[in-house]
């Protein structure tokens, strides 16, 4: 190993374990100072290391955490970057952590979640085997710009790993044509073949017209969003029956749901260890890779049953007298699918907007606009309180008043403290919905009042 790659290593050790100390992760600038020293340090430390990557717009995290459990169940000799700190820098960073001083990865297996605009750098230098793209959905307009440049983006970085096999979600006809452009890669499908709820949300399609041709799409049933069993009329690009499929819905609840998962024309009933239909497809997803790493489906089935969820995502919290779930928000169809499963709840609960406008939740907020709160308006008498807090809190309290929640039952709690001090101060179950810097910082306060772990741990 070369004398730059052991000082980078060296370097982003130490930082890193300075940081941590502080209480402050240690996920991104070790990296930043490691890239410094070697610029192919990423290349170097990956060497002979079979990395499975996940990338998409929503559920990586999810989806990731799932294929880990199935991951430690078989037995593997693996890392992941379980912080989500998923650009180039934060991977670096967890690669150098599970190295050697000299440099070497002791591991077979890497599990990386990577943002889908950063795969394209990342790509150059990883070793991937399994590649997991969940969906293209609009998201952070100001970061990644139209649906299609992150398409591009991801289509570009396929180019860099020839010898990956790609999962793809054969519902989302954006995902679905990135198995079109005449690659040499292995492509296994996933997908569900049914509708998931009998009604949901409103919600805007992201992908109207057909890729090829600009054509409105017709879809013989439609999942969540722009997924479900698309076809053009014009020049038949349409979904392609997946390997992997849901070919039942048994039941969705507010904690689990529960399905019949076939892998390669092998029937599993599969308990899906979180709530909503996005999950389900992460279910999917993850069962399609680790089809690809060799794990058995027995293996597989029992992962998606017990793995925990990552930070902020379903995660389930004690706050004095309420049991309180906290659902990361960041773009209109993933929001809209966790009002669909507040919509689908039963019983009275608390709600709590959590709206920051900092780079990583994406400066522009005017896709709150585009969700569907109005669903939660027709249902408003379920709900004993309604909290805006935030960076825009103020503008999130306007979104709320157009959907048709009353001004007067809109309480603006701007400190975080004073926020989980009311939400527990009754038993009423709360629903906390923060955008990505928002969860971090109310997380950090809850972390100050339960023994929740740190996000990196």
């Amino acid at each position: 190993m070369r004398l730059r790659t052991r000082l980078a290593v060296l370097v982003c050790k130490a930082s890193g374990a300075v940081l941590r100390k502080l209480g402050r992760g240690g996920t991104n600038l070790p990296g930043k100072l490691a890239l410094k020293i070697d610029k192919n340090i990423l290349g170097e430390l990956s060497r002979g290391v079979k990395v499975t990557v996940v990338t998409g717009t929503n559920g990586k995290t999810t989806t990731s955490r799932m294929i880990e459990q199935a991951f430690a169940d078989a037995g593997l000799r693996y890392f992941s970057n379980k912080s989500g700190a998923n650009l180039l820098t934060g991977i670096i960073a967890v690669f150098a952590q599970h190295a050697t001083l000299s440099g070497r990865c002791p591991y077979t297996h890497a599990l990386i979640e990577c943002d889908e605009a950063a795969f394209r750098r990342t790509s150059e230098y990883l070793p991937v085997e399994c590649l997991v793209v969940n969906n293209i959905f609009r998201d952070q307009l100001d970061r990644y710009g139209e649906i299609t440049h992150t398409l591009n983006a991801i289509r570009e970085g396929i180019t860099h790993v020839p010898n990956a096999t790609l999962c793809l979600n054969a519902d989302c006809s954006l995902t679905a044509s990135l198995a079109e452009d005449g690659i040499p890669n292995p492509v296994i499908r996933f997908g569900v073949n049914v509708p998931i709820y009998s009604e949901t949300a409103h919600e805007l399609s992201d992908a109207v017209y057909c890729i090829h041709c600009k054509t409105q799409y017709e879809y013989d049933y439609r999942t969540y969003g722009h997924l479900g069993g698309f076809r053009c009329p014009k020049c038949g690009y349409h979904r392609v029956a997946p390997e992997v499929a849901v070919t039942q819905v048994i039941s969705t609840g507010a904690d689990a749901s529960d399905i019949v998962l076939d892998i390669f024309g092998h029937a599993h009933e599969v308990h899906v260890n979180l709530p909503g239909g996005y999950n389900i497809y992460n279910a999917a997803a993850a069962a399609a890779a680790a089809h690809v790493v060799g794990i058995d489906e027995k293996t597989t089935v029992s992962a998606l049953g017990q793995f925990e969820c990552g930070f902020g995502r379903a995660e389930q919290f004690r706050l004095g007298q309420a049991q309180a779930r906290m659902m990361l928000v960041k773009n209109p169809a993933g929001y809209n699918q966790v009002i669909n499963l507040i919509s689908h709840d039963v019983g009275s609960c608390k709600l709590a907007f959590l709206l920051n406008d900092r780079f990583a939740d994406g400066t522009d907020i005017s896709w709150i606009w585009d969700v569907d709160f109005e669903a939660l308006a027709a249902q408003q008498s379920r709900f004993t309180r309604i909290f805006v807090s935030g960076v825009r809190a103020d503008d999130m309290a306007l979104r709320l008043k157009y959907a048709g929640f009353p001004a007067e039952r809109i309480e603006l709690v701007r400190d975080y403290e004073k926020l989980l001090g009311e939400i527990a101060a009754d038993a009423a179950p709360a629903f906390i919905m923060p955008t990505y810097t928002a969860m971090f910082d109310l997380r950090g306060e809850i972390g100050r009042h339960t023994d929740v772990k740190a996000f990196y741990e």
